[in-house]
């Protein structure tokens, strides 16, 4: 099993980190366009396996896709992170060339592979890999919900002093300010969260989850690294050892939630083909009007890549 992360900044190393760590492939090929920096990334973390006990080799390439040919899963985190005061809409016209030229090598050298993407703007950019990768959408996807299901998660673990462990979420949408968290979805233990937390404490913390990304970014003066990683090697884990998770995944809608042809954060049951099927909540109306919201601020940076395209 050979998995490739595609840009080894703080988001790509931390992923290959992780899958090394857990032994989830035998070969994980770190790549970047900087000279020696994924060879770099990749010799610190495989000097760690003598300390964690573990097998999976880690290495690096300088832009050489040959290395990556036949990767069973390709994580692209290539593109330029978030600085503070810029909005993810900012970054499209740059990093769609690069999430194209990268999708097109990939798709090149490892034609089987299932493609996640991380980089950011999340959704746009999925959809920007799915044009190019030109194969089916199963099998190209993004990762948004798993981290921003995350950060909620840790934010009630918090609050109602628990183990983030026992609580379950589901959440919806866009990745960013618009995306949808779902309440009564959401989980402790099996008990609904509504009654162990006061609604406007709820609120609190939901809003919070909406812009968790920039509050990172206000702090460390760039885009989370850790979360995301993790989050990206989680999918990688669930494709790999076929382990049918249910996950919020950045999907290609076809009529799902009364939606067609656009890429959004939905629940999806992840294993060896990629997106095994596509979960269709039954969503009150508030729910479906917030939903239908946070698809029409994806559709209009989608129609931006679009105009882009047309215009090339």
């Amino acid at each position: 099993m050979k998995i490739t992360v595609v840009g080894a900044g703080n988001v790509g190393a931390t992923c290959a980190d992780v899958l090394a760590s857990r032994e989830i492939a035998n070969e994980i090929v770190l790549l970047d366009i900087k000279e020696g920096f994924a060879e770099g990334k990749a010799l610190d973390i495989w000097q760690t396996a003598p300390i964690n006990l573990y097998d999976s080799r880690t290495v690096g390439s300088t832009n050489d896709y040959g290395m990556t040919k036949d990767s069973d899963v390709v994580v692209i985190t290539s593109g330029l992170p978030r600085k503070p005061g810029m909005s993810r809409d900012d970054l499209i016209a740059t990093n769609a060339g690069i999430v194209k030229t990268v999708t097109e090598n990939i798709v090149a050298h490892s034609p089987n592979a299932i493609i996640i993407v991380v980089s950011n703007p999340l959704d746009v950019m999925t959809y920007c890999a799915f044009l190019n990768a030109k194969m089916d959408s199963k099998k190209v996807f993004g990762m948004a919900g798993i981290l921003d299901t995350a950060r909620y998660r840790a934010f009630l673990a918090s609050e109602l002093n628990v183990s983030p462990k026992d609580i379950q979420a589901v959440l919806m949408g866009g990745h960013g300010d618009t995306m949808v968290p779902l309440p009564r979805y959401t989980t402790v233990s099996g008990i609904p969260v509504t009654e162990l937390i006061e609604e406007e404490k709820l609120n609190e913390i939901i809003e919070r989850t909406k812009f968790g990304g920039g509050e990172i970014v206000k702090l460390l003066g760039t885009s989370a690294w850790y979360a995301p990683g993790a989050a990206a090697a989680q999918m990688v884990e669930a494709i790999v050892r076929d382990q049918k998770r249910i996950f919020p995944v950045c999907a290609w809608l076809q009529g799902e939630y009364g939606m067609k042809d656009i890429y959004l954060g939905v629940p999806v049951v992840l294993g060896k083909n990629g997106i095994e099927k596509i979960i269709e909540l039954h969503l009150n109306d508030a729910e479906k009007a917030l939903l239908a919201e946070s698809a029409e601020a994806v559709k209009s940076v989608m129609d931006v890549l679009d105009n882009m395209n047309a215009n090339a």
